[in-house]
């Protein structure tokens, strides 16, 4: 009976064995998610029926052109720090949040701004959250501008994403705070085009390592 017992236990610590060798084997590494992101985003760069064909510039023509991105080309800044790609369809009117710190005298601004979006996942091509087309419903966040780091924090306060994801504004969103202005007139508001990268997206996006496509439009709330 000894002898019985023991084979059988044997039989299920090698059964246990293989289901958990297998089931490490069917996940992918994180190296290996990198890679498929990395191959997606090079997909929806050279052609993909959202967009269209992108145009990928470095940020050295980017700054020679004055910050612009050509949007007749479809042009969009590779940053290398980041992996962040972005058009600039509008800048828009009024001030950046850099010019308002200095104007305020002040080493910290904080402004609440109004953002209307559409989230897009590259990897399924699927739209996933938008208020684009809710009129009652825009994205509101406080931003905040350090003058001494030179960095901008935000939370969302308001809208989709909050009720999404969590309060945490992703880095990608920031990004274009860099370049563009602030104005309450809605008729001159800034447009960005982003793709984000997982490391800066939202907590989903990082956690499943997915990049995601925007299009944001910011307005200066109060």
């Amino acid at each position: 009976m000894k002898k019985l017992f023991y084979l059988v236990l044997t039989a299920c610590a090698v059964s246990l064995s293989m289901f958990t060798t297998t089931s490490c084997n069917d996940g992918e590494t994180y190296a290996e998610q990198k890679e498929k992101e990395k191959k997606a985003i090079r997909k929806f760069i050279e052609s993909n029926d959202f967009v269209g064909t992108i145009t990928p510039i470095t940020e050295e023509q980017f700054y020679a052109q004055d910050s612009i991105t050509d949007t007749t080309k479809n042009e969009f800044v590779l940053f290398n720090d980041d992996g962040i790609y972005m058009q600039i369809v509008r800048k828009g009117e009024g001030q950046t949040m850099v010019e308002m710190a200095k104007e305020m005298s002040d080493s910290t601004v904080s402004k609440v701004l109004l953002c209307r979006f559409l989230e897009y996942d590259i990897e399924s091509a699927d739209t996933t959250y938008t208020n684009l087309y809710t009129p009652s419903i825009v994205d509101k966040m406080l931003c905040k501008y350090s003058h001494y780091s030179q960095s901008y924090t935000a939370s969302f306060t308001e809208g989709r994403m909050l009720n999404s994801y969590n309060a945490t504004v992703p880095q990608g969103w920031l990004k274009p705070l860099n370049f563009i202005r602030l104005t309450r007139d809605a008729g001159k508001i800034a447009k960005v085009r982003l793709i984000v990268p997982h490391s800066s997206g939202t907590t989903n996006a990082s956690g499943y390592v997915l990049p995601f496509y925007y299009e944001i439009t910011y307005q200066l709330g109060r």
